[in-house]
C-alpha cells in the first residue's frame, strides 16, 4: 500500500475545485481530488453521482467550466482528448475501443503505423515491438496473429492496456476494466493493474464493484449527487463504510485519507 499522500512528495495528477454542469444541474460541483505514482484510486457513485463526467474532464472529453487540473506539479490545460495525450493521460473505455477485425499489432499501432523507408506499413516491426511490450505486461499473451474479436475480454483488455502504455501513458483512466469478465479473466487484469502500478504508473478506476474497489484500489473517492463525499484508505474500511458513503454521502469514523 502507499505511504500517507503527505509523506509522497508532489502528485502525479491533480483535480481542484473541478466543475460542470448540464442546464441547471451540477454534475460536478468543486470536486478535488489526487493521484500519486504507482497508485489506484478508485472513483465511485451510483449512477448519475459525476463520476464519469470528473474523469472525462481530466480526459479532455468534457470542457469544465470551473476547477484546476495539476500534472507534476504543473497547470495542465486539457480541453480535448488530444491535449490530455500530450500530458500522457489515456482513458481505456469498458467497450475498448478495438477494431474486431485487426490482431493485436494493428490495434495497438492503429492510426499511428510504422512505415518502412518506402512509406510502407511495417507490418514485422509493429508485431515486434507488440511483443515487446506484452512480455512486460502480460508474458503469456501469445495470440499475435489473432483478430481481437476471437480473444478473451481478459487478453483484450491487454491489447487496450498495451497500446495506452507504449505511447507512454503516465496516468490512465479505467472504466470498469473488469465488467462481464469472468474470475480467472478479472485475475488477469488485477495482473495487469499490478504491473502497471509497478511500472510508476498512476490509475483512476471507475467502477460500481466495492469488492473490485477493495481489491485493486490504494484509495477510493466517492461520489455522491455531483459532490465529492470523500477520499478513503480501502484497506482502512470496510466494504459497509464505503458503502455507507456511496448510498448515503456519509463519511467513515476512521480511514480518511
Amino acid at each position: 500500500m502507499p505511504l500517507d499522500t503527505q509523506d509522497r512528495g508532489t502528485p502525479l495528477v491533480e483535480m481542484r475545485n473541478m466543475r460542470k454542469s448540464f442546464g441547471g444541474i451540477h454534475a460536478v460541483d468543486d470536486v478535488t481530488i489526487n493521484l500519486y505514482p504507482g497508485e489506484v484510486v478508485g472513483v465511485l457513485g451510483h449512477n448519475g453521482a459525476g463520476k464519469s463526467v470528473l474523469m472525462k474532464m481530466l480526459s479532455g472529453a468534457y470542457k469544465r467550466d470551473g476547477g484546476q487540473i495539476f500534472v507534476n506539479g504543473e497547470e495542465a490545460h486539457i480541453n480535448s482528448p488530444r491535449d490530455a495525450r500530450q500530458y500522457n493521460i489515456e482513458t481505456i473505455y469498458q467497450t475498448l475501443a478495438l477494431a474486431d477485425n485487426l490482431d493485436a499489432a494493428s490495434n495497438l499501432f492503429l492510426g499511428r503505423e510504422l512505415v518502412t523507408s518506402a512509406g510502407l506499413v511495417n507490418d514485422a516491426l509493429m508485431e515486434a515491438e507488440t511483443r515487446k511490450i506484452m512480455a512486460r505486461l502480460n508474458p503469456n499473451f501469445q495470440r499475435f496473429h489473432t483478430p481481437v474479436a476471437g480473444l478473451s475480454g481478459g487478453q483484450r483488455q491487454s491489447v487496450a492496456i498495451s497500446r495506452a502504455v507504449y505511447f507512454n501513458a503516465k496516468i490512465l483512466i479505467m472504466d470498469e476494466p473488469t465488467a462481464a469478465l469472468g474470475v480467472e479473466e478479472t485475475a488477469m487484469v488485477a495482473k495487469l493493474i499490478d504491473e502497471l502500478k509497478a511500472q510508476g504508473l498512476g490509475i483512476f478506476l471507475i467502477d460500481h464493484d466495492i469488492h473490485q474497489v477493495k481489491a485493486l484500489c490504494d484509495r477510493a473517492s466517492v461520489m455522491k449527487n455531483g459532490r465529492l463525499v470523500g477520499t478513503v484508505k480501502v484497506d482502512e474500511v470496510t466494504e459497509d463504510d464505503i458503502l455507507g458513503m456511496i448510498i448515503l454521502g456519509k463519511q467513515p469514523e476512521k480511514g480518511m485519507a
